[in-house]
């Protein structure tokens, strides 16, 4: 009996001691559970931030290339744009003193709103231009005049104005610079370019 006392009194002790040591590594545990908290957050932060880099950094790319791709159909149709109205002419010409469409230059200004419509993402800007007769005041208000018909000419017919801007240059730049009627002839024009 006295036996039997001693043994339950050792396994009440192993069995204490046991319960002991299991709490102080429990409490151990618990006490280092923040820092390694702390550094596994740290890690899924870092990781997180790193991975929304990559992201950012691949967005980035494929918008740059995409304006790349953007650009180069853009210059390819303006260059196709281009070629068609090279076939057709690029000028129209005016009476003196007038701002008046010539019937003759109507169908080309047709031909150039299909286009245009055919072309959604071209612009162009219409130039007007003058002979040197008149003063200069004069001359860039009849050029703006000249411009202002061929742009309300393509507006009428469908083109919308959001893609069509004028500019008069008046007699600046003429074709020819003489003298003669030949030459003021072909200076009174308007001219259509692409605009980039």
């Amino acid at each position: 009996m006295k036996a039997r006392a001693i043994i339950l009194c050792v396994m009440f002790m192993l069995i204490a001691s046991f319960s002991v040591g299991c709490s102080k590594k429990r409490v151990e545990s618990s006490t280092a559970s923040p820092a390694v908290e702390e550094r596994m957050n740290n890690q899924q932060e870092s990781e997180r931030a790193r991975q929304e880099e990559l992201a950012r950094q691949q967005r980035e790319k494929e918008l740059q290339e995409q304006a790349l791709e953007e650009e180069r159909r853009s210059s390819e149709v303006n260059k196709e744009f281009e070629a068609s109205v090279a076939e057709l002419g690029n000028i129209i010409h005016f009476d003196f003193d007038s701002f008046e469409i010539k019937p003759e230059y109507r169908p080309l200004l047709q031909t150039k709103a299909e286009l245009l419509k055919k072309y959604p993402n071209v612009t162009i800007v219409i130039e007007g231009f003058c002979d040197d007769r008149g003063t200069e005041e004069y001359n860039l208000a009849l050029g703006e005049r000249r411009a202002r018909a061929a742009y309300e000419f393509l507006i009428l017919l469908g083109v919308a104005p959001e893609r069509l801007s004028i500019v008069s240059f008046g007699e600046e730049n003429p074709i020819d610079p003489a003298q003669n009627e030949t030459a003021w002839e072909m200076n009174r024009r308007v001219q259509f370019k692409t605009a980039y």
